[in-house]
C-alpha cells in the first residue's frame, strides 16, 4: 500500500501522530564528476566565484532544513545535524573523469526519518558546485544520488553500503 494516497486515491500527508519520537539519522551520497582541470581549480581553491565546496556545504545545509517546502507531502523536522562533506577523488575503474564525492548525514529526534533530507542536502550541494563551475566545464555530470543508510524508527537500520 502507498502510503501517501488515500483509500480514493487521493494524495495526503502520512499520519505519523502515534508513532513514537526517536533519534533517527540518514546518510546519502552523491557525485559530481568532471574534468582534471576543473578539478585542480577547484582543489587549488582559485575558481572565480569562490570557494566551491564552502558554498556547497552551505547550500547542502540549507537545503536539508527546507526539504518541506521542496518535496510534496514531506513533513518538518526539527533537525538536530546536518554534516555535508567532500571527499575530492581522482579516477578509478568505475570513474574515467576525477570527482567530488558528496556526503550528507541528518539526524533528527522525530517521528519520522530524514532520508528526503539528505538526498536533498546531497543533490543541493552537487548542483551549486556545478553552478559554481560550469562556466569552465560544461561537461560536468551529476551521478550516483543514493541513500546509504538509515538508522531509528520502527524499521530499525538499513545498511546499503558500507
Amino acid at each position: 500500500m502507498l502510503t501517501h494516497l488515500d483509500e480514493h486515491g487521493r494524495a495526503r500527508m502520512v499520519d505519523v501522530g502515534e508513532k513514537p519520537e526517536t533519534h533517527r539519522v540518514a546518510i546519502a551520497r552523491g557525485e559530481v564528476w568532471m574534468a582534471p582541470e576543473t578539478m585542480a581549480t577547484i582543489r587549488e581553491g582559485s575558481l572565480p566565484k569562490g570557494d566551491v565546496l564552502a558554498a556547497a556545504r552551505i547550500a547542502g545545509i540549507m537545503a536539508a532544513k527546507r526539504t518541506p517546502e521542496l518535496i510534496p507531502l514531506c513533513h518538518p523536522l526539527p533537525l538536530t545535524r546536518v554534516l555535508v562533506d567532500f571527499a575530492l577523488r581522482e579516477p578509478d575503474e568505475a570513474h574515467p573523469l576525477p570527482w567530488v564525492e558528496i556526503t550528507a548525514q541528518v539526524e533528527t529526534v522525530a517521528r519520522t526519518g530524514v532520508e528526503m533530507e539528505a538526498l536533498t542536502a546531497v543533490t543541493v550541494a552537487a548542483l551549486t558546485i556545478y553552478d559554481m563551475a560550469k562556466a569552465m566545464d560544461r561537461r560536468m555530470r551529476l551521478t550516483n544520488i543514493r541513500l546509504i543508510e538509515k538508522h531509528g524508527g520502527k524499521s530499525g537500520d538499513l545498511v546499503l553500503e558500507p
